[in-house]
């Protein structure tokens, strides 16, 4: 593995361009604050350099809250979203720090949705970011690079992109949402009964628990 130093680029670091992009976006990006100590082992443990966005966003953010935290891209952790991006991806696309993932945890919402990039298991298309949607369960497609994805994020008409996944009042939720927590909801969101979310209950879980049982349940029902 690369040494930290060997990752940080400081003649084109890739924040300079990250930043513009959300001086000028349409959607609410929040960037958190982040420690330099935990930024540089999170960097470390990524092995990619501050000059590709991912790179500076793990390296200079604590992570990013889009549209009021309803979208939550990892970094390097912070106090509102308190999970690095290795450290989430550990134990579940690779086993051991610089290891090629199968594929690589991005980001996730507040609806329990998760953005990977492809390292192989999802497709042949190397390098795009598909999403595993709450109310299907499948990995889908999203034809974006990482760079496209965060372009998506900051710009996109996301009332358009999750139409049906939102409820009423779902600002006031989701603003004070921890960034380790999602919403889980019942009946669930990929059942026939559970289509209507503003008839559906919720609950605050964590995460963790949320991303296991989608991956549970989609090993179940492909047993089926």
């Amino acid at each position: 593995m690369k040494n930290v130093d060997e990752l940080i680029n400081k003649t084109e670091p890739g924040w300079t361009l990250v930043s513009e992009w959300i001086s000028s976006a349409k959607n609410k990006v929040e960037i958190l604050t982040c420690d330099s100590a935990k930024a540089k082992d999170a960097l470390y443990k990524t092995q990619i350099t501050t000059r590709s966005p991912m790179g500076a966003i793990i390296y200079s953010t604590g992570g990013l809250l889009i549209d009021n935290g309803w979208i939550r891209i990892l970094g390097s952790g912070n106090s509102k979203l308190d999970r690095t991006l290795p450290d989430w991806n550990k134990g579940k696309t690779f086993n051991e720090y610089g290891e090629a993932p199968s594929f690589l945890l991005i980001a996730d919402d507040a609806v329990g949705g998760f953005f990977a990039i492809n390292g192989g298991e999802l497709g042949k298309d190397l390098g795009k970011v598909y999403y595993l949607s709450p109310d299907n369960l499948n990995w889908k497609p999203l034809e974006l690079t990482y760079t496209e994805f965060l372009l998506f994020c900051f710009n996109h008409d996301l009332n358009k992109y999750y139409e049906g996944l939102r409820w009423k009042n779902w600002q006031e939720d989701v603003s004070t949402l921890d960034g380790n927590k999602v919403y889980n909801f019942y009946p669930f969101l990929w059942t026939k009964e559970g289509k209507n979310i503003d008839k559906n209950s919720r609950k605050q879980i964590p995460v963790e628990e949320q991303y296991s049982f989608n991956i549970d349940m989609i090993k179940q029902l492909e047993n089926n």
